[in-house]
């Protein structure tokens, strides 16, 4: 089965998201540049102004909107899944990395506009919505609808719960020796306190723990790149190098080709942003803001911060970690050797560190999965309450063997099934593609 999702994932569903990336890019005549001026003044500068209490209108804030979707988006891909693209493509991973994240602003700013163009309000004045709705109502298929929303529900169960939770209690029982059977009951106890309190307590929770944490991991890591900034020149001119001279990369220690580093960077940077996979447009959809526009540009944001600023922050640390050589000499790979990076510096607490980071993370994309999932069986079972409430209680029974199994056949399940849920999701923007609009 494993075999089965690498391919899907760094085959013909990577090259499809790309394309519809690069299509929609073009169409709007490179809007994530163009619209520059009106990108920022709604993400970046609505933090600096007071709002209304979203609850009073029956929804959360954009802003919550956007770190509930980071929640679900930010996590152990940002500092595992770095390490794997690096070793496996080289450092011209990196350079198409950034490729991928610059197309796939496009592809999320046209998700969520159609998230919110197409979602329901419910009685109590709070929104939902997500690719099942408007694959349904804007593509008219119920079939291809329920497919999706099927794929979602499962999917939040194995890569959105037991496999972020077996990482933290890996992390966990590494650094600090703490049992996966007490990690896992602790987690499931935040989470079901958590979620309980629907999607408002969930935003609430994420627009404190993502910001912070965040911070944290890009303050540490800037505190390494500090200390290592003679090396950062040679660490960008590896990534530039490897990416685009075939001569260079095949030479020397590196042995990469051009067409490797292209295929682990892409898939990675398609992958920890979730830029067409159809799963943050969910969150966006329960946000109070004044157009489909206005929230599309927090995709926009939420892929720069995800891909551009803390996955290239982590590549930087593992190119500049043992004076340069650490990546290729330790033999290490995912998590491990990012670990081992910043105990070059850091010593243990550096080990501390990033194992703390993976669980802020992993339990923050828990909680925005477990939304996720709960939306998806809300659309499968006609907006029954009691059909919402036996998910919850079906993804918190799943986190204590999360912790404490043997998870590679979850693994390999779950990356077949998210490069599935990506297929309905593509050929709904395309076909929708006329609805999605960049001027007012």
């Amino acid at each position: 089965m494993e075999q089965y999702g690498v391919f899907l994932v760094g085959g013909p569903v990577m090259l499809l998201l790309l394309a519809i990336g690069i299509f929609l890019t073009l169409r709007s005549g490179f809007f994530q540049i163009r619209g520059l001026p009106f990108i920022l003044k709604n993400t970046v500068g609505t933090l600096l102004k007071s709002e209304p209490a979203p609850e009073a209108a029956g929804g959360i804030s954009p802003f919550q909107a956007v770190t509930t979707a980071l929640a679900g988006t930010m996590g152990v891909g940002n500092i595992a899944g770095v390490a794997t693209a690096l070793v496996a493509g080289g450092p011209g991973a990196v350079f198409w990395m950034w490729v991928s994240a610059f197309f796939g602003m496009m592809t999320k700013y046209a998700e969520i506009y159609l998230a919110v163009r197409f979602r329901r309000t419910a009685a109590d004045g709070g929104h939902y919505g997500g690719p099942m709705y408007y694959i349904r109502d804007g593509v008219g298929s119920g079939w291809l609808a329920g497919a999706f929303a099927l794929l979602c529900a499962l999917c939040s169960l194995g890569i959105g719960n037991m496999s972020q939770v077996n990482s933290v209690a890996t992390a966990m029982d590494s650094a600090f020796g703490v049992s996966p059977w007490v990690t896992g009951t602790g987690v499931a106890a935040i989470v079901t306190v958590v979620v309980f309190g629907g999607v408002r307590r969930i935003a609430r929770v994420t627009e404190l723990l993502i910001p912070f944490i965040s911070l944290l991991y890009i303050g540490g890591a800037g505190a390494f790149l500090f200390i290592h900034r003679q090396l950062l020149g040679a660490a960008f001119a590896q990534i530039f190098t490897c990416a685009l001279s075939p001569a260079s990369a095949a030479g020397g220690a590196l042995g990469y080709g051009v067409a490797r580093a292209m295929r682990f960077g892409l898939s990675r940077g398609v992958f920890t942003n979730e830029a067409g996979l159809g799963s943050a447009p969910i969150a966006h959809a329960a946000a109070h803001c004044k157009s489909p526009r206005h929230q599309g540009v927090w995709g926009i944001f939420e892929v720069f911060l995800d891909t551009i600023v803390v996955c290239t922050i982590t590549a930087l640390v593992l190119l500049c970690a043992g004076g340069g050589s650490l990546w290729q000499a330790s033999g290490l790979d995912g998590a491990a050797l990012t670990i081992a990076a910043f105990q070059t510096v850091f010593g243990q607490a550096g080990a501390q560190f990033i194992s703390i980071s993976i669980v802020f993370f992993a339990v923050a994309g828990m909680l925005g999965w477990c939304y996720y999932g709960e939306c998806a069986a809300r659309f499968l079972t006609g907006d029954r309450k009691s059909a919402r409430t036996l998910y919850r209680i079906l993804f918190i029974a799943c986190i204590l063997p999360g912790a404490l199994g043997d998870l590679t056949l979850v693994w390999g399940i779950s990356d077949v099934l998210n490069a599935l849920m990506a297929l309905p999701n593509i050929a709904a923007l395309l076909i929708l593609r006329r609805h999605i609009r960049t001027r007012p």
